[in-house]
């Protein structure tokens, strides 16, 4: 016996591995309920000593578990008595009834037993899937729209909790079914949804989340049960698939379970000719399935329970426990009757049917598994108290939470949502359903605005029909509240419901019940699924619909044809309001024209793609993105992507710090920059005031090739630049450069990896001698001053970095996320993105073949800024459209946003409407040329007030306060090549602003 269980241990700490593919290709994952347990050296003894306890019979009985009622009549407890004196089951399913009686009938059988009992519980969705009175938590279909898993893997954890309180051990949850066949008629709502790799994340939450609560979790309905019309309780249901199709859809979430290390599977009563083409054999009880695939080619070594054997997928076959045992399982659940199961059993293996060392060794693995439950003693409920520790606040404000999470805006036409919250203006509320059912949502929304409501009773005649719909058409929004499931007798009004305001529908209802009003529903504006009508979620999509809370939920299963799987807008409180132009003075029609302006661009092949926002009145106007991040097959561009903004960072970045420091008293634009740099002290720049930097006519130089100090200059023949193309020259990185790419790295300066002193990291595969900042200030110190003329530099701005963080006396990246971006919720805007965002939400900046010879992104594409380790004060800031556009218009507000003040309105006048007597420079800012447009960078005929910056990757943002208008375009036109100035050539960003004052003018 103890050879045997050596060679259990053996299996269960078999090292991780992949889980797909043949046996030979497949590593066994350990459980890691089981791993712990093998851990303690009392597992084995206890194992032992029970198994030398055990008669044979006994042992065969630990592989049964019984199914019971939990009721306190005496045919039911002697019942209880038989299973577990008697018959000395290893485990005990209750099926529904009272809590009250199922704690009692658990003690009952633990005084009775001779081996503690597995106290196993159906609850997919809770004890409540059972047991009245106790917590009901969503379905698995309704929180497969959660984006957040820590919130499923705390369900878990909970669920965990509430077994643990009325003594179960194990529970036959999660289903891991991929539901892609709406007629399902057994699992449908009971599935995470149609997506497998979904459904594989929310199965893995969940379940660990009940194993790290002590409480077994058991995968079903293994192979899976999703894609079937036939309930296998009634019948067999037959999946006629290919291997290939099993793998990438059926498979895939118990591939991905057993891979986490969970340590509990549940085979179904189905039928899969391609893996067991003999006679129809259940799937539970096919040893092709249960062996040959679960244990040997997925190589899974925890608990194999088979689904109940009474049901009658499977209940017409003979002897079915035998067979179940044969076939792999290692415990089986609900047979009929329990004294001809067990005799069969015996009697196979008196026959030679079975071995006796089968029966053994999952004698073992059963009782090991109680060990790592907590059932190496017996254990007992205290019945006293117990509701109140099941219901607790806690459970309820994570009912709340997960109810809350799921919530889901399927769609947002023209970005209606969020409705602006104005009590002047009235908004109709049309209530569908029972009267008073939606008063929670009605008296919150009374809370944003002046709320007039209507209800649409059932049955109405078409004149009270018609009555109602011209009442609606006097508001310009209209709010459709829908709590009633059958909407048969509400069809003929909808049929005719086509108002011309815009109208949002919520549902608090399942999702499916809207396809009842399918047309009706196309046409909405907004669509929100609530999933139910509980008071709370009813309170949150009013919140949501005024961006006073968040919605980030996805369709976890489609809709008909009216929403697909995955299908979902996320809203926050820092989602911009968009309005209609027409009602702030734009035409949307001619808007429109900016749609042709860009993808114009894109076809000629000035960037890949780009954002583009407008915003009058701080209202968004106008939020689209076109194209793709890098050409055809690559991402396409969402409004979320993340953009290098390159010397817009100059003004987005630098220049904010600069005036929040103006603001503090901590300089006079009038002080030399010496007085706070002292390396500048001994130099021919100890005279430069901030006022000059800012206005670029200090003589600072355009620009200083840092880089060129960390090239091996006896690594390459002859120059390393050219004005023509030669043999040595062939990489143009100018309009009229061409350089010599075959050079080396100094060593003291540039290393592969980040190890030591090497701690700036360039790129991917540079990191550059954190000691190379004192060579910046050297050359920037050695460089001759020039005229006191208007030339643009870049080197004043790295200086104006330098002096923010001699006055913040903190990183300025650090500065500028504390005093602005944090507290304005720009979540997508920092420096060194790649710190917080993976690359692919990261539009790449260009493949830079000279200096760092790879792709960039979410590397600053600006050399300057790059080898100042992407934090210069020139370049390196990184941020959407939708950002920066919020950035401007708290300028243009005079320093407020949202009704915080993040800048004095004397400051920002200052700064935004000071004018170089020798340029059309401002205070950092660029501004218009009146004199000549065509020598600016704005498009003609912009008033003069207008401020903002372009940058060289492609970007700008203007603000015209005379109009209230903010503009921000963002491209990588340098992608994949820094000389492409197509951009420049076909004036993209100033025709696109030209239109904006166009819609503006004939609207």
């Amino acid at each position: 016996m103890k050879k045997l269980f050596s060679i259990l241990a053996f299996l269960f700490l078999i090292s991780a591995g992949p889980v797909t593919g043949s046996a030979q290709n497949a590593a066994a994952v350990e459980p890691q309920l089981v791993y712990k347990a093998l851990q303690d050296k009392d597992c084995r003894h206890w194992v032992d000593s029970v198994m030398d306890r055990l008669s044979f019979k006994e042992k065969v009985g630990q592989l049964f578990i019984y199914t019971i009622a939990p009721v306190d009549t005496k045919r039911n407890l002697e019942l209880l008595r038989e299973a577990v004196d008697t018959y000395k089951v290893g485990g005990l399913l209750f099926s529904g009834g009272k809590l009250q009686n199922q704690v009692n009938l658990t003690n009952r059988a633990q005084r009775q037993a001779k081996v503690p009992v597995m106290i196993t519980f159906d609850g997919e969705w809770g004890l409540a899937m059972r047991l009245r009175g106790t917590p009901v938590f969503p379905r698995n279909m309704v929180l497969g729209c959660i984006q957040d898993n820590r919130l499923i893997h705390a369900y878990g954890r909970e669920v965990a909790r509430q077994c643990k309180q009325i003594g179960a051990q194990v529970n036959f949850a999660p289903v891991a079914d991929v539901n892609i066949n709406p007629k399902n008629p057994v699992i449908n709502t009971r599935s995470f949804g149609e997506n497998p790799i979904q459904v594989a994340d929310k199965v893995i939450a969940y379940a660990s989340g009940l194993e790290e609560g002590g409480v077994l979790s058991v995968c079903k309905h293994f192979p899976g049960h999703g894609d079937t019309d036939i309930d296998s309780h009634k019948a067999l249901p037959v999946l006629p698939f290919t291997r290939e199709r099993l793998d990438s859809v059926e498979l895939y979430p118990f591939k991905r379970a057993i891979r986490a290390g969970l340590g509990g599977m549940m085979v179904g009563h189905l039928q899969v000719p391609i893996i067991e083409p003999v006679g129809g054999l259940p799937s539970s009880l096919s040893r092709n399935v249960v062996y040959d695939l679960l244990t040997d080619e997925l190589a899974f070594r925890g608990l194999i329970f088979t689904d109940a054997l009474a049901m009658k997928g499977v209940s017409g076959n003979g002897s079915v426990s035998l067979q179940a045992l044969k076939a792999g399982n290692d415990m089986v659940l609900a047979p009929r009757n329990l004294k001809a199961e067990i005799s069969a059993v015996l009697e196979a293996i008196e026959k030679g049917e079975l071995s006796r060392e089968d029966i053994e060794s999952k004698c073992r693995k059963v009782l090991t598994y109680k060990y790592a439950l907590g059932l190496k003693k017996k254990p007992f409920v205290q019945v006293s108290g117990l509701e109140q520790r099941i219901n607790t606040p806690q459970t309820r404000d994570l009912i709340r939470r997960l109810n809350w999470a799921a919530i889901t805006v399927l769609n947002n036409k023209n970005h209606i949502l969020p409705l602006h919250a104005d009590k002047e203006q009235k908004i109709a509320l049309l209530e569908v359903g029972k009267p008073g059912e939606t008063n929670a949502l009605a008296s919150q929304m009374s809370r944003y605005t002046s709320l007039v409501r209507f209800r649409l009773r059932a049955n109405q005649t078409e004149q009270e029909n018609q009555k109602l719909r011209d009442s609606l058409a006097a508001y310009k929004r209209i709010v459709v509240a829908v709590s009633e499931q059958r909407l048969g007798a509400y069809q003929p009004f909808f049929a005719k419901f086509v108002p011309k305001s815009p109208a949002i529908y919520l549902f608090f209802t399942p999702g499916k019940m809207m396809l009842q009003i399918q047309r009706a529903v196309s046409r909405a504006s907004a669509v929100i699924l609530g999933h139910s009508h509980h008071g709370d979620v009813q309170r949150q999509v009013a919140d949501i619909l005024y961006a006073k809370a968040t919605a980030d939920g996805r369709l976890s299963a489609s809709i008909g044809g009216l929403f697909p799987t995955g299908a979902g807008v996320t809203i926050t409180p820092r989602t911009p309001l968009h309005f209609i132009p027409e009602e702030h003075g734009l035409s949307s029609i001619l808007l429109k024209k900016i749609d042709a302006i860009a993808l114009d661009g894109i076809q000629q092949g000035a960037y890949p793609g780009c954002q583009i926002v407008v915003l009058r009145n701080g209202h968004i106007m106008y939020d689209k993105a076109f194209g793709t991040y890098a050409g055809k097959g690559s991402p396409r561009v969402e409004s979320t992507d993340i953009y290098d903004l390159a010397s817009l960072s100059k003004t987005t970045g630098t220049l904010l710090a600069i005036m929040k420091l103006y603001d503090k008293g901590r300089f006079s634009l009038t002080d030399k920059i010496s007085d706070y740099l002292p390396f500048l002290q001994r130099t021919d720049k100890k005279d430069i005031t901030i006022q000059e930097i800012l206005l670029h006519q200090s003589g600072l130089p355009s620009w200083i090739p840092f880089y060129q100090e960390v090239i091996d200059k006896d690594s390459y023949d002859g120059r390393l630049f050219s004005a023509r193309r030669d043999a040595k020259h062939l990489l143009r990185i100018g309009t009229t450069t061409w350089a010599n790419p075959d050079f080396k790295f100094k060593k003291e300066y540039i290393s592969s990896v980040g190890t030591g002193d090497y701690t700036v990291q360039i790129c991917d595969s540079i990191w550059l001698n954190r000691s190379f900042r004192k060579v910046i200030e050297e050359k920037i110190a050695e460089t001759p001053l020039r005229q006191k003329r208007y030339v643009y530099s870049d080197i004043g701005f790295i200086l104006l970095g330098m002096l923010v963080e001699q006055l913040a006396e903190m990183p300025m990246e650090a500065y500028l996320q504390r005093e602005f971006y944090g507290p304005m919720g720009l979540e997508r805007t920092g420096y060194l993105p790649l710190r917080r965002f993976a690359k692919s939400e990261i539009v790449p900046s260009n493949k830079d073949r000279f200096l760092r010879k790879e792709t960039l992104q979410g590397f600053v594409h600006d050399e300057a800024s790059a080898f100042f380790g992407g934090l210069g004060g020139n370049a390196g800031l990184f941020s959407t459209a939708r950002e920066v556009a919020r950035i401007y218009q708290m300028l243009l507000n005079g320093g407020e946003l949202d009704g915080q003040r993040y800048l004095s309105k004397e400051t920002c006048q200052l700064f935004t409407t000071e004018v170089s007597k020798i340029s059309r420079r401002g205070l950092g800012f660029d501004k218009p040329d009146m004199t000549d447009s065509k020598k600016g960078n704005c498009a003609p005929g912009v008033p003069a007030e207008v401020y903002g910056h372009t940058g060289f990757t492609g970007t700008c943002a203007w603000v015209d306060p005379v109009n209230e208008l903010v503009y921000v375009f963002l491209s990588n036109r340098v992608y994949p090549d820094a000389t492409n100035r197509k951009l420049n050539q076909l004036h993209i960003r100033e025709r696109i602003q030209e239109a904006i004052y166009d819609a503006m003018k004939k609207k």
